[in-house]
């Protein structure tokens, strides 16, 4: 089975139904359910995602809302390394840098993301979901 780092944005998407994305996102954690690959992401992207969803909602539903989907995902750890080379890096974003050194330092091969310009320096390769979507075809 693939794996597939999920960046936070898709995350979004699919989480409070963002048009016109989130059925691309829902498209690819029911690829997820169905075990046809392996979604990860860091502990990182739930901090992102509950400092947004947070403004759109209370503590207790946005920590229900996260429990559900932590249920979905593998999260993978953030090793020191990971750190120090995005800190190394040329990225211009450095949360997309510590995601993408996380996924590389995971052997993961993916990352899938609405924001792939700012992941021009990956070494892994980096697609949408509509772009991975397709692939899968």
């Amino acid at each position: 089975m693939s794996k597939a780092f999920i960046d936070t944005d898709v995350i979004l998407d699919f989480m409070i139904a963002r048009q016109p994305f989130a059925m691309d996102a829902a498209r690819i954690f029911s690829l997820s359910e169905k075990k046809e690959i392996s979604i990860c992401t860091t502990g990182l992207v739930f901090s992102n995602a509950y400092y947004i969803l947070r403004k759109l909602g209370p503590h207790k539903k946005v920590i229900e809302k996260l429990t559900q989907f932590a249920r979905l995902v593998d999260i993978i750890g953030l090793p020191k390394t990971a750190v120090m080379h995005a800190l190394e890096s040329e990225f211009s974003d450095f949360e997309d840098a510590l995601q993408h050194y996380a996924a590389l330092s995971e052997k993961i091969g993916i990352i899938i993301t609405r924001n792939t310009k700012d992941f021009k320096y990956s070494e892994l390769a980096v697609m949408t979901p509509d772009q991975y979507l397709k692939g899968r075809r």
